[in-house]
């Protein structure tokens, strides 16, 4: 068994390497040699899932580097292989023959098993290590067309924003080893960490989970990850980077409870990102921007789950919701590159020109907006059966995010679902389409792997929904650890559903009128509330001026000051050299000639004559005599 679980995180980590790194001489065979080790990972995510077990490694001292495949890991670890597996198949087909195949499979893979090694650590070491290179690898996914500048500041955006909220963990890490934590950094262990490092623990790992989840105020950068190629955004909105920071807070909600706030202030924060970014993706024109949206609101529910308490329905939220967005993503992904277009009203008819992407997209957003029996009405009226014990307020927003999010689904219904109309679907000039997706335009027939991609999800959309049926939802709930939780009533499943009908209902027969919201209103909403101007107006800006006055403080004194210095140097060493030096050299020069008078005294008397020396003795001892008479 631990065999296996190494297995699972290194195979596609090496794969990945070896893709990346031969290039392009293994263009022809990447697509293969990924999705073969993508089934292969999903084998040994389910056979870790069934047999749970758990694995150490020495790291540092004290902090050893362990994985595991209990509790909530395992069934996170199915999730991300399955859609890692069908966002590949899908890609296959996608990605074409001209385009640099090994390196994009082989960063897929990286970035897949990141994600591996991120929900199966059971230490913190472990858990930045993977938290770390899925964000190195998700800059170079969204900047995947790095010839593109606003794709590369897109990725460059996006990896500073989480790196900025990345921080948190490692504050965490500092106070749980400032509180002499001794089990190192286990993860199931971080609620015992005394107070008052068990408040910064909490808020680093509060603070890093939102940023990485594009929860508010950190929202903005999901926006810009969309220039990223659709297939790298299916994975990244459904079951890796984005999901991450909620599957860290559901983990860690004991943690969140012993804080004393941090439940409710994920739970409230979790509420405010669903009813807000609701209304961003309400207000969108564009399709791909309008899911990015839905996935800040869908995983809005998550993170309410875990301030609620309420796992077991934040993880099946979290698998449901994996599922619809990357089939969501997948299809948007197909249109965008088969009619050059991606606003919604450019889009109209698209579901009709192709009945397998438009069944497949109705679908996902179908479930999105929460309509029965689909697999997202059962697990979002779970979380909020929790967040009505928790309080009536907090189910009440729950409420009103969950009838915002059929709004924004039905509304990209409607648009894919109508004739064309005053708009006809557009036929773009080859140049400018192919700057937008990389390869020729024109509508097309969906590939084989595409459909099969298709037809997998909008099983498992469908499918999932099982599992909030008392029986298997209990199964759940114990395979997780986290039984006792509140169940809705049945008054509370009628009451989502009819909200999310009708919702639905005014949605579609609203159409494409103008908002009913004040222009204001809707301007804001389209801009993504203003978050990134206001990052930019309130730190960025500040940060940038604040290093400007560094800069030129190091270069107007700091480096002045040295230069000066060095001068001053230079300017005594000659004043040393023109003066001292002539005395010092004078000084060793006269001592040398003294040494060589007195060495020439010396070898007088040496004349290698015996009467010499006989007389040098006889006049020696003549005085030794006469200074001995003299003296007594």
């Amino acid at each position: 068994m631990s065999a296996a679980l190494w297995a699972l995180v290194a195979l596609p980590l090496a794969a990945g390497t070896l893709l990346a790194a031969i290039g392009r001489r293994t263009d022809r065979f990447a697509p293969a040699v990924a999705v073969a080790t993508s089934a292969a990972v999903l084998a040994l995510a389910g056979y870790a899932a069934a047999v749970p077990a758990a694995v150490r490694a020495p790291l540092l001292a004290g902090l050893p580097f362990g994985l595991g495949a209990h509790g909530l890991s395992g069934p996170m670890a199915v999730t991300v292989a399955a859609v890692t597996l069908a966002v590949l198949v899908f890609s296959a087909g996608d990605i074409g023959a001209g385009q640099p195949r090994a390196r994009f499979f082989g960063l897929m893979l990286l970035f897949g098993g990141a994600m591996l090694v991120t929900v199966t650590a059971t230490t913190l070491p472990a858990l930045l290590m993977g938290w770390e290179f899925m964000g190195a690898t998700s800059w170079a996914l969204i900047g995947f067309r790095w010839h593109d500048p606003a794709g590369a500041e897109a990725a460059g955006v996006a990896y500073v924003t989480t790196r900025a909220a990345d921080l948190g963990l490692y504050l965490a890490a500092g106070a749980a080893l400032a509180a002499g934590q001794a089990s190192g950094l286990a993860l199931d262990r971080l609620h015992e960490v005394p107070a008052p490092w068990l408040h910064l623990l909490t808020a680093g790992v509060v603070a890093a989970a939102l940023g990485k989840s594009a929860q508010l105020p950190y929202s903005f950068w999901l926006s810009r990850a969309m220039r990223g190629p659709s297939p790298v955004s299916a994975l990244l909105h459904s079951a890796t980077m984005v999901v991450a920071g909620a599957y860290l807070l559901l983990r860690l909600q004991p943690l969140l409870a012993a804080s004393g706030w941090g439940d409710d202030a994920v739970a409230w924060t979790g509420a405010a990102t669903a009813l807000a970014l609701g209304l961003v993706a309400v207000a969108q024109r564009d399709l791909k921007q309008l899911l990015a949206a839905s996935s800040c609101a869908q995983i809005g529910f998550m993170v309410l789950a875990a301030g609620a308490s309420a796992t077991t329905g934040g993880t099946l939220q979290l698998m449901a919701h994996a599922a619809a967005k990357s089939l969501a993503f997948l299809v948007a992904g197909f249109w965008l590159t088969a009619f050059g277009a991606g606003t919604l009203p450019a889009l109209r008819g698209a579901a009709r020109r192709n009945r397998i992407g438009g069944a497949a997209f109705t679908v996902a957003a179908l479930s999105l907006a929460g309509v029965p029996p689909l697999s997202l009405w059962a697990a979002k009226d779970l979380l909020l059966a929790g967040a009505l014990e928790t309080s009536p307020a907090l189910y009440a927003a729950g409420l009103a995010a969950a009838v915002v999010s059929a709004v924004y689904a039905v509304k990209a219904l409607w648009y894919v679902w109508r004739p064309p109309g005053p708009v006809r679907l557009p036929v773009p000039a080859p140049a400018a389409a192919g700057r937008r997706e990389g390869r020729p335009q024109g509508p097309r027939a969906l590939p084989v792997p595409g459909a099969a991609a298709f037809a997998a999800l909008a099983l498992a959309v469908a499918a999932l929904a099982v599992l909030a049926l008392p029986g298997p939802r209990a199964a759940v709930a114990d395979r997780i650890g986290a039984g006792g939780e509140a169940a809705p009533y049945a008054w509370e499943l009628a009451l989502s559903a009819a909200l999310a009908l009708a919702a639905a209902a005014a949605a579609w027969a609203w159409g494409d009128r103008r908002s009913p919201l004040p222009a204001r209103v809707t301007a804001a909403a389209s801009a993504w509330l203003g978050l990134e101007a206001g990052v930019r107006a309130l730190l960025v800006r500040p940060v940038c001026r604040l290093a400007a006055a560094l800069a030129a403080f190091d270069d107007r004194v700091l480096d002045r000051g040295v230069d000066g210095l060095a001068r001053g140097t230079v300017w005594l060493a000659g004043g040393a050299d023109r003066g001292a030096e002539a005395a010092v050299d004078g000084a060793v020069e006269g001592i040398g000639a003294l040494s060589r008078a007195l060495g020439r005294l010396a070898r007088r008397p040496q004349t290698g004559q015996v009467h010499t020396y006989l007389a040098q003795a006889v006049a020696a001892f003549t005085v030794l005599a006469a200074v001995f008479v003299l003296v007594r």
